[in-house]
């Protein structure tokens, strides 16, 4: 080490390429990462080299833990990294993220140790960090004030460097899970690797996808930042790991999730009562729904136009369609029409379906099949935020979608969204954007669905997680939530064309009514000419209309 002081004193480049990992090797590797160092490395090659060689440390997924320890592994284009065998975890199967080697307390400088990392009682901070700052860069450490570091802004950076190592090791004496994830997303944002995976390792034993929502919520977070570090964001799927459900099962995961919380009932209603009202005096009605899923949005509004006084009128329902819907679904989009056409029979109200089974990206004029003589209503229900804007793709289907409907003359559009900016923020950003959303999301989950409930870590695993993780891993095509606020929906609509269509107070009321039956955390709120449906302070869901 003092040979390498000496190099960085005559002015020798401060950054530690690969080979020089051998000299810091003996020193437990946060305490490393104290100071400020980033770590370079002058080839591809060389970075998947150092990471890969930590192969005995297991990078949770979903699965990670199983109930006889076994684990498969998984390689990815940068990193090695450790999968389930594929199963589906049982909620007995693991109670938490375990497996990490921990190492002898004992050894203060020289190996790897365990959670705490040399300091067992908060009050030896001051005293381990001077030792540590002695042995790794000698009694004359005023030199890395000249350095370019990536966490300081001012000219003390050893100070600012040593404050952000205390609040870390703060984070983690206390288990401060929420905290620990944001340290390590800034780590990773920040090109510091080496502090991720330590960071990672800490995380591991606090997470739980059967404890507290934070715990839950984290394990999934975790697993999301693991596959961002391992740049297998293309590879979502494969980096999740886990075991896809039979239809019928992740069909149920959906309904138990519905049933739980109001947020799709919430869109569902909101988004029908606009429709009825503005095609209350229309005989012949064409409603196209895009993402029609399993087209449980109409099965109240047909009854409700079926009540109409005066007789029924004539509806007509073009469902779109994208491959996940289908595979919840079992199959094709006709066993959506002949769900509905039963519906409508029972309540004698005529009744056509047209199915188009494609993505929003693919549909065009032609294969909406819009007639004269129909009003129509275009509906937009969890939608939107899958389609590629501006900044994915020159085509920039979100916008090229909405001029087209508007191309339609419909006498109503309605949207129904999450509120949540992910769409173009960067990582970091995006990182504590996910944390904060879908903290409310597991927090209202809690309310209605029990740590004891069989079903909940499916339903949480299958219907939010996936979700968490593309979010956070996937960058470009390969990222396909991409949320967008209410703020920035209407600047689209408005450069479209559209102009906002006013919702009706029975609309808020009935909603009201609806709320009675879930937690009095759930607040419905009016702004602007829209319905937003949150969990304490945080909007989760908004909904408006547009013509």
């Amino acid at each position: 080490m003092q040979a390498s002081q000496k190099q960085r004193r005559s002015g020798m480049s401060n950054e530690l390429y690969y080979h020089s990992t051998q000299e810091v090797g003996a020193y437990c590797l946060p305490h490393f990462q104290t100071f400020g160092h980033q770590l370079h490395y002058n080839d591809r090659s060389q970075r998947t080299n150092f990471l890969t060689r930590n192969s005995n440390e297991r990078y949770c997924t979903l699965e990670s833990s199983s109930a006889n320890g076994s684990y498969a592994v998984y390689t990815s284009p940068s990193i090695t990294s450790f999968s389930p065998n594929g199963s589906p975890m049982s909620q007995q199967d693991s109670q938490s993220y375990t497996g990490y080697q921990h190492y002898s307390p004992d050894n203060t400088y020289g190996s790897p140790i365990s959670r705490s990392c040399a300091i067992d009682e908060v009050n030896d901070f001051k005293q381990k960090l001077k030792e540590l700052e002695t042995v790794m860069l000698g009694p004359d450490s005023n030199f890395l004030d000249s350095y370019d570091c990536s966490f300081q802004n001012s000219t003390n950076n050893t100070s600012l460097a040593m404050d952000s190592w205390r609040r870390i090791m703060e984070a983690i004496s206390k288990r401060d899970l929420k905290h620990v994830l944001i340290f390590c997303a800034r780590a990773i944002s920040d090109n510091e690797l080496l502090m991720a995976q330590w960071l990672m390792d800490e995380l591991r034993q606090m997470v739980s996808v059967t404890g507290e929502p934070i715990q839950r919520l984290g394990a999934y977070m975790l697993e999301g930042l693991v596959a961002r570090l391992a740049s297998s964001g293309s590879n979502i799927c494969k980096a999740i790991k886990c075991k896809k459900p039979a239809s019928a099962e992740l069909l149920s995961y959906m309904h138990i999730l519905d049933e739980a919380c109001p947020y799709f009932k919430f869109g569902y209603m909101s988004a029908n009562g606009a429709i009825a009202e503005a095609m209350k005096d229309e005989n012949r009605i064409h409603i196209i729904d895009f993402q029609i899923g399993q087209g449980s949005q109409w099965l109240t509004l047909i009854p409700a136009f079926a009540a109409r006084p005066g007789g029924p009128p004539h509806i007509r329902v073009t469902g779109i369609d994208d491959s996940m819907s289908a595979y919840a679904r079992g199959g094709g989009l006709n066993i959506v029409g002949k769900r509905l056409s039963k519906l409508a029979e029972t309540f004698k109200l005529p009744f056509e379906f047209h199915y188009a089974a494609m993505t929003g990206c693919e549909v065009q004029l032609e294969k909406l099949e819009v007639r004269p003589g129909e009003a129509l209503a275009v509906n937009f229900a969890f939608m939107l935020h899958h389609m590629p804007d501006e900044s994915v793709s020159t085509q920039n289907h979100r916008d090229r979608l909405l001029r087209l409907v508007k191309s339609l003359s419909p006498k109503v559009v309605t949207l129904v969204e999450q509120e949540s900016n992910t769409n173009t923020a960067a990582f970091y950003p995006r990182v504590l954007e996910t944390l904060n959303y879908y903290m409310a999301m597991f927090e209202s989950i809690d309310v209605r669905l029990s740590r004891e409930h069989k079903e909940r870590m499916n339903v949480e695993q299958h219907c939010l997680a996936r979700e968490m993780v593309n979010i956070i891993a996937c960058e470009g095509p390969e990222r396909v939530e991409r949320h967008e606020l209410l703020g920035k929906w209407r600047l689209r609509f408005k450069m479209a064309g559209f102009t906002p269509y006013p919702l009706s107070s029975l609309v808020n009321a009935t909603i009201k009514t609806l709320l009675e039956n879930y937690c009095s955390s759930y607040r419905l709120e009016e702004r602007d000419g829209a319905l937003y449906l949150g969990w304490m302070s945080r909007d989760l869901v908004a909904s408006c209309a547009w013509k």
